[in-house]
């Protein structure tokens, strides 16, 4: 039988948040692939999609042998999955589940990825691995130095590897990137942080 620290213990992972817009899909499908489905995190996928339903969830399943589950209230946080943010919300963590609420910058860029870093700083208790990919604007760049402070791991993808280096630029503009890498690169840089965590339990 599980004790509750068992469970606080098996809820002590890293998380790796993937925030990208237009390009993203390239970035998202070169790191899969590099990405082994046991190395013990949960990949989540920000997207910025403000009316367009998201595809992700019926593609990303060609590039790897993770589950790929697209985000509904109160899901379970789980290692060795990939998770897609829905269209048309913000995204949240609370209690080791994902909350879903309506998109709270309904005008201009959105700013899910810097809304969900944020509630990941306050509610997870296990490593955080930031890495912001292709994209416009600059979403995920303003929640950087939370990450940092909690103890996370930064990452941009080098921007003449994006479709569109605007968001990772803004986001290595802000001082708070650790690294600058190709999304082969960044899958290298994930499952070495993925095994010094678990070694260190």
């Amino acid at each position: 039988m599980s004790t509750k620290a068992d469970l606080k213990h098996e809820k002590d992972f890293p998380i790796v948040c993937v925030g990208g817009s237009a390009g993203g899909l390239d970035a998202y499908t070169r790191l899969l692939k590099n990405l082994p489905p046991d190395m013990g995190v949960a990949i989540v996928i920000v997207n910025h999609l403000r009316e367009v339903a998201t595809l992700l969830h019926e593609i990303l399943p060609q590039h790897t042998l993770m589950p790929v589950t697209l985000i509904t209230e109160k899901l379970d946080i789980r290692p060795n999955e990939v998770f897609i943010i829905p269209e048309k919300r913000d995204l949240h963590i609370l209690n080791e589940e994902f909350r879903l609420k309506p998109i709270s910058k309904p005008w201009g860029w959105p700013d899910v990825i810097t809304v969900f870093m944020r509630s990941l700083t306050r509610n997870w208790d296990g490593k955080l691995i930031a890495v912001i990919v292709s994209g416009y604007d600059g979403d995920g760049a303003d929640a950087l130095k939370g990450i940092k402070k909690a103890g996370g791991i930064t990452i941009a993808q080098k921007p003449e590897t994006a479709n569109h280096p605007d968001m990772p630029e803004t986001a290595i503009a802000s001082g708070y990137v650790d690294f600058i890498l190709s999304p082969e690169e960044i899958a290298v840089e994930i499952v070495r942080i993925a095994a010094h965590v678990n070694a260190g339990h």
